[in-house]
C-alpha cells in the first residue's frame, strides 16, 4: 500500500496539493527525447494505487483504423508529418482531459512537447509547409488558450543522444529503425531549449530534471530511491510558486536537478 511505502510525507502531499488545485489531481508530464525511458519511469509508479498512469498512445498511432501513422511519418515525413501530427495532438488532448479519481495524475509526454520538440523540428528542416506548420500551431495556440489543460510538474528525463540512439537500436521498434542519430541530436537540443535554457517557448510548469543516462536494468532502482524526492519537490515547488493558481503563466524558474548515483 502506498502510505505504507512513504507513510506521512506522500499523505502531506496529496493532501496539499488537492487543496491548492481545486481538487483536480496534481499533474506530472514526463517529457523527454525518443529512447530517454519514459515508459520505464511512467511504469514504475505502477505500485502506487492513487497514481493514475497515462502512456503515450504510441498503439493508436501505429493502427487508425489500419493504417500505421507513425509508420508512415517515418518513411515519408514530407508527405505525412501533417496528417500524423494533427492526430498525434488530438489523441495527446484526449489525455490531458481524461477524467482520473486519484489524487495524482502522471502523463507520458504532452502536446507541450509535440508542439514544442517535434512540430517545431519539421518546421526548422522544412519537413512541412510553412502552410501546415500555421495550422498545426493555430490549432495548438487555440487549445492551449480555450481548453484548460492543468500541468503542475514536468519530469525531464535527460539523456545524451548517443545513448537512446543505443536503446532505440536494441528495442527495435520497426517505425525507428530509419531514426538517424542527427534527428535524436536536434531533439535533445529542443527539449534543452525548452525545459534548461528556456531559451525557446514556455515552460507551462516548474521541471525536474533526472540524469536519464543510467542504463535500463538499473535505472529502476534509481527511480525507487527518487520517490520520495520527486514527491517532496512536487509539494515544494507548487506550494512555494506564486504561479500554483495560473497554470497558463509560463514558469521562469532553473529546472530542479536529481541526479542518481551510479553504483560502482
Amino acid at each position: 500500500m502506498i502510505l505504507r511505502r512513504i507513510g506521512i510525507l506522500y499523505e502531506k502531499a496529496t493532501k496539499l496539493a488537492m487543496t491548492s488545485l481545486n481538487s483536480r489531481p496534481f499533474t506530472v508530464l514526463v517529457e523527454g527525447n525518443i529512447g530517454s525511458g519514459k515508459t520505464t519511469f511512467v511504469e514504475h509508479f505502477k505500485q502506487f494505487e492513487d497514481i493514475s498512469l497515462l502512456t503515450e498512445p504510441v498503439e493508436e498511432w501505429r493502427n487508425l483504423r489500419g493504417w500505421n501513422l507513425l509508420d508512415l511519418m517515418y518513411k515519408d515525413p514530407a508527405k505525412w508529418a501533417m496528417t500524423f501530427q494533427s492526430y498525434v495532438a488530438m489523441t495527446m488532448l484526449e489525455m490531458h482531459r481524461r477524467p482520473t479519481s486519484t489524487p495524482v495524475k502522471l502523463m507520458e509526454r504532452s502536446l507541450y512537447s509535440a508542439r514544442y520538440c517535434f512540430v517545431e523540428h519539421m518546421r526548422k528542416e522544412g519537413t512541412i509547409h510553412p502552410a501546415q506548420f500555421a495550422v498545426l500551431d493555430e490549432w495548438f495556440r487555440f487549445i492551449d488558450r480555450e481548453i484548460p489543460i492543468e500541468v503542475d510538474l514536468i519530469v525531464y528525463l535527460r539523456a545524451t543522444p548517443s545513448v537512446v540512439y543505443e536503446r532505440i537500436r536494441k528495442r527495435a521498434r520497426s517505425e525507428e529503425q530509419c531514426v538517424p542519430l542527427s534527428y535524436l541530436e536536434a531533439l535533445h537540443s529542443l527539449h534543452e531549449n525548452w525545459l534548461v535554457n528556456r531559451t525557446h517557448a514556455e515552460c507551462p510548469a516548474p521541471v525536474l530534471m533526472i540524469d536519464a543516462d543510467l542504463d535500463l536494468s538499473q535505472i529502476t532502482e534509481e527511480y525507487k530511491k527518487s520517490e520520495h524526492q520527486i514527491l517532496r519537490q512536487a509539494v515544494n515547488v507548487v506550494m512555494q510558486s506564486p504561479n500554483k493558481l495560473s497554470p497558463k503563466k509560463p514558469i521562469t524558474s532553473s529546472a530542479i536537478k536529481i541526479v542518481p548515483q551510479m553504483r560502482l
